[in-house]
């Protein structure tokens, strides 16, 4: 008895032992590169990690979404490695992948890759009532602030002249003040109509409507509709009814969306559960923050990605019928 005691106290032994050098599962931490902590992108990466999060004893995933700067300072980060995900203006997202403008001299970041389309950034135009302005066209002749040289709007506003065949000469007055500017010009009247490339609902846009009796512009037609054909980072957009004072309807016109890019040196196993977090609590996501309330499953996978989808998105896409 004694000697079969001490037999099943050593095999005992030997099996914790064993067990007990048995390493564990290393957790897996992913960074994703957001904006700065008032903006959408942060909402945007905090709200990815809290979907991932919830589920980490599953999958040994940790994410967390510190403020940066922005979307070219995500690109760079997660070509450099330094992160691991990012928000990017879906317009930042072409140019990096191309190697074009700001990233001409590091060359096509061919390693990028998307996971999803977000929010749209739509152009905003906003008019005083009094102007009556109800279209793009009807910009024509008006004093507009198309906004400052090297800005977003600005930027925007003159791909928008190109496509109808205008210049800054078809308006009254041009001029071309920053974006924390214009909103005070148009409650002052030194303006008609004033333009913004900005998620919703808006600062911004908050104070020129509630300073002013003003509307938001229309921004469509076959000329918008060939430009967003012909570039992929522009998509269609709707500004809901009811954000502002005095502006009740859906407005259409076009922008820029934000979206989820990573490396390809991510695991396919990390952008899966990634993707999957986020879509399989869907609804959820949609009520962190107003400006992810009208996105659609189908419009996050294709529109506003000039870089190939990950594989691990595409995996996942596949599982639900998407693709």
């Amino acid at each position: 008895m004694k000697r079969k005691s001490l037999a099943m106290l050593f095999s005992a032994t030997i099996g914790y032992a064993s067990l007990a050098a048995t390493p564990a599962v290393a957790e897996e931490f992913v960074t994703i590169g957001t904006g700065g902590q008032t903006g959408v992108y942060y909402v945007v990466g905090q709200s990815v990690c809290r979907l991932l999060n919830r589920n980490s004893e599953e999958h040994d995933i940790r994410c967390n979404a510190p403020s940066s700067g922005g979307s070219v300072a995500n690109v760079n980060a997660i070509r450099g490695g330094e992160m691991d995900m990012g928000v990017v203006q879906s317009d930042v997202q072409y140019k990096a992948y191309e190697g074009v403008q700001n990233f001409q001299a590091d060359g096509p970041f061919e390693g990028m890759r998307a996971l999803f389309a977000l929010h749209g950034e739509p152009l905003t135009i906003v008019a005083r009532r009094d102007a009556d302005i109800t279209g793009v066209k009807d910009l024509k002749g008006k004093r507009v602030n198309i906004g400052n040289p090297g800005s977003g709007q600005r930027d925007t506003m003159d791909v928008v002249l190109e496509a109808l065949g205008w210049t800054v000469k078809d308006f009254s007055l041009a001029s071309e003040l920053g974006a924390a500017e214009q909103a005070a010009a148009l409650g002052d009247n030194n303006v008609d109509a004033m333009v913004y490339v900005a998620g919703h609902p808006n600062g911004s846009i908050q104070e020129a409507t509630t300073t002013v009796d003003s509307v938001l512009v229309s921004v469509d037609g076959p000329e918008i509709d060939k430009l967003v054909g012909d570039r992929s980072y522009y998509a269609k957009a709707v500004i809901p009814g009811g954000l502002y004072r005095g502006n009740d309807e859906d407005v259409n016109t076009f922008g820029v969306r934000a979206t989820l890019v990573a490396s390809d040196q991510v695991s396919d196993e990390t952008v899966y559960q990634t993707v999957k977090a986020v879509f399989e609590n869907f609804d959820r996501f949609k009520r962190l923050h107003p400006a992810f309330a009208t996105l659609k499953e189908e419009q996050m996978i294709k529109e506003g990605l000039s870089a190939p989808l990950h594989d691990g998105a595409v995996r996942y896409y596949k599982e639900r019928g998407w693709m």
